[in-house]
């Protein structure tokens, strides 16, 4: 069995910091918890498996404490917010949080969350190291690097927003494997998202005018008829 899954709690109240910290700990995971962002940018050092991160810190901000993550770790980021709080929220997930629940929130809620999130997170055997000595996942002129999140294309790095890239690392861990939109959806949206699976298409489509020689006849990411799509590496 492995060791288990290290979470990185940063909440300025000291209640909610123990409350979530035993529930996570009954869950069976190492946790690390921290009241302010200066104490969780000291913290990323550690490189947690996730982040359990609230917004409104002292010392340093929650969206400077996710931008420092998003540059120096790979850990999944599930952000706290303020009940209504509509413009961080966005903000955090566009910085690349893998979900967000708003307070006041339900200790169950949030465990099911950091569960979720990490069994998104989670790379398939094989596939963890990448197939190049840097780690990095290497197709042809195609390069994905889960670690600094960046991918590269004939050595030319693709501006990605969080959640193309996030299709992209996804379909690279699992080429040939065929995805309905639904599927991706479950895999890469937060469990709130209350849209619809058009927005799958509408990413792959801005994916596909990012990496492919001719979007129209598409040779990496191809559609599957009646099924979905898969990654031909």
């Amino acid at each position: 069995m492995g060791s288990p899954a290290h979470i990185l709690v940063v909440d300025d109240e000291r209640m909610v910091r123990e409350v979530v910290a035993r529930y996570l700990e009954r869950e069976g995971f190492r946790v690390t918890a921290v009241g302010d962002g200066q104490a969780a940018v000291r913290a990323l050092t550690s490189s947690p498996d996730l982040i359990v991160l609230d917004l409104m810190l002292p010392k340093v901000d929650g969206l400077e404490v996710l931008r420092r993550a998003r540059a120096s770790t790979s850990s999944a980021v599930l952000i706290l917010t303020a009940r209504g709080a509509i413009d961080d929220r966005i903000t955090g997930l566009d910085l690349g949080a893998d979900d967000y629940l708003a307070k006041p929130f339900s200790p169950r809620e949030l465990v099911a969350r950091v569960h979720a999130v990490l069994r998104r997170a989670e790379v398939p055997a094989g596939a963890a190291n990448g197939n190049r000595p840097d780690g990095a996942l290497a197709f042809g002129d195609l390069v994905i690097d889960a670690v600094a999140r960046e991918a590269k294309l004939a050595g030319e790095v693709l501006t990605l927003a969080p959640r193309e890239f996030d299709l992209l690392h996804y379909f690279a861990i699992n080429p040939r494997r065929v995805f309905s939109r639904e599927d991706l959806l479950d895999a890469l949206w937060d469990l709130s998202f209350d849209g619809d699976s058009a927005t799958v298409t509408v990413h792959i489509r801005r994916l596909r005018e990012k990496i492919e020689a001719d979007p129209s006849a598409p040779e990496r990411i191809v559609t599957v008829r009646g099924a979905g799509y898969r990654f031909e590496p």
